[in-house]
């Protein structure tokens, strides 16, 4: 028998498909179906290493620890990652197959369906359920001819579709009832239902709107998604959590540096989950001001973050950073940034040479292989404990193996960088870190458990918000 299959697009960008499509997987899975996500084209730079050695967008392997399973190249085919502003890596099926331009998306991309189309049957016959996330806004006429992501993936896959509306952001109601009056007759014909997500109060206050929705739309409201008080779940596209003032005295202060390309930023995730630590992006150089711990997180196209940070001047502020006895971690791009050089003799990101930040006494080589490794294994310094991550990189870089999982440290201590993402996921070796920089004594909690813990609570909000008979349909 066949997968059930279901499609979650939204009225725009950030409606919440992704933590939506996580949180049904969730509530699936604890419900015994074996369920699979599945995303046919994402766009971002935050990436995750699959169990099968290829990568995926980070949202599929948050729906895939929803759905208790190891991610897997199919369930996310074609993974595209800027590197400027109109041009992006091609990532099928788990590996780099080459660079787009803007200018020639169109064409580009509809040869891309057919592997897309494959990841899904395989999901299909393996599972119970398939849980498609759409991306960004299926009302976009000028997308429409060629397009895999949104109504051209379900009509060639015959998928059947929600749409999800942010009310958060105001204006759902017309966000709802536009985008179905932008699609084509056939596909608002694939419309099963609409849900209104992130409602703050009491239901009663949205009156009769769903029901004239309904009316209006000829499509009913499957549910009022609550939105869930301090959902902390890694985000794909912009760390919003991020984004504000400094914490509150007595706190650790973290500033990571948000350069153009930064990538992979939810590897600050389990730093800001801890108590007693607070976790801020920076983008002009005042932002570094009063940090104990400056983070120089991942980039899609290091030479050009480390231009963007002589030029915006965030460099100068850094080693001053340091000067006054400020720590600084670098990771994977950030790591190549601290280094003495940066040599692309094979034109990775554009050919030459650049002078690093020289804060580490180490020279990287980029070289054409991406070198994509998940890794388990123990800390030898500064203490053992068991790390847990993930390695995705163009660059080779010398440095001490008796760091790991640290590539290189500083003469004074005081600058560290590794090449592991999600570095601080591991409780244990977090708390170490955290014990021996700051003489901090964290919680040490695992972030995967703390992931799944807040997943069960978007599944319950879930649950409670769906209409009768709409998650029934999921179930074989």
């Amino acid at each position: 028998m066949s997968a059930r299959t279901l499609m979650l697009q939204g009225t725009c960008s950030g409606a919440g498909k992704t933590a939506l499509v996580a949180g049904l997987c969730r509530l699936l899975a604890r419900r015994g179906v074996r369920v699979a996500p599945f995303k046919p084209q994402n766009m971002s730079n935050n990436a995750a290493v699959t169990a099968d050695g290829g990568e995926i967008g980070r949202g599929q392997w948050l729906q895939a620890v929803a759905a208790g399973l190891e991610a897997h190249t199919d369930m996310n085919p074609v993974l595209l990652k800027p590197e400027a502003d109109r041009t992006a890596q091609v990532v099928v099926q788990g590996q780099v197959t080459g660079r787009l331009e803007a200018r020639a998306f169109r064409e580009a991309r509809q040869p891309l369906l057919a592997p897309a189309l494959a990841s899904f049957e395989r999901l299909r016959a393996g599972y119970d359920a398939v849980l498609v996330e759409g991306a960004g806004s299926p009302a976009e006429p000028n997308l429409r001819a060629g397009d895999i992501a949104n109504m051209g993936f379900a009509e060639a896959a015959d998928v059947p579709v929600w749409v999800v509306g942010d009310i958060d952001r105001g204006g759902v109601f017309a966000s709802l009832l536009g985008t179905l009056e932008w699609l084509e007759p056939g596909d608002r014909a694939r419309v099963e239902a609409l849900l209104i997500n992130r409602f703050r109060g009491s239901p009663e206050l949205l009156g009769e709107a769903p029901a004239q929705l309904e009316a209006r739309g000829g499509v009913p409201v499957a549910g009022v998604v609550p939105a869930v008080a301090g959902l902390h779940l890694p985000e794909e596209d912009a760390p919003y959590r991020m984004a504000g003032p400094r914490g509150a005295g007595g706190a650790l202060q973290v500033a990571a540096v948000a350069y153009p390309r930064l990538s992979n930023h939810d590897d600050l995730d389990a730093l800001e989950a801890e108590p007693g630590v607070h976790v801020r992006l920076a983008r002009r150089p005042a932002e570094l001001d009063g940090a104990d711990l400056v983070v120089l997180p991942g980039s899609k196209h290091v030479r050009s973050d480390l231009a963007w940070l002589r030029e915006a001047g965030m460099a100068e502020a850094l080693l001053r950073h340091v000067r006054y006895g400020g720590r600084v971690i670098g990771l994977c791009g950030g790591l190549q940034m601290l280094g003495e050089a940066i040599e692309d003799p094979e034109g990775v990101e554009g050919g030459g040479s650049a002078a690093g930040l020289g804060l580490l006494p180490v020279h990287t080589r980029l070289a054409p292989s991406k070198r994509l490794a998940e890794v388990e294994a123990t800390a030898r310094w500064p203490a053992p404990a068991a790390v847990h991550g993930y390695e995705i990189h163009h660059g080779v870089t010398g440095g001490d193996p008796a760091l790991f999982p640290f590539v290189a440290r500083s003469a004074d201590g005081r600058v560290l960088g590794s090449y592991l993402h999600r570095l601080f996921d591991s409780g244990p070796f977090r708390r170490a870190l955290l014990l021996e920089l700051f003489g901090l004594e964290g919680e040490g909690g695992d972030e995967r458990a703390r992931i799944r813990a807040e997943l069960d609570r978007l599944a319950d909000a879930l649950e409670a918000a769906l209409a009768p008979g709409w998650l029934a349909r999921l179930i074989p």
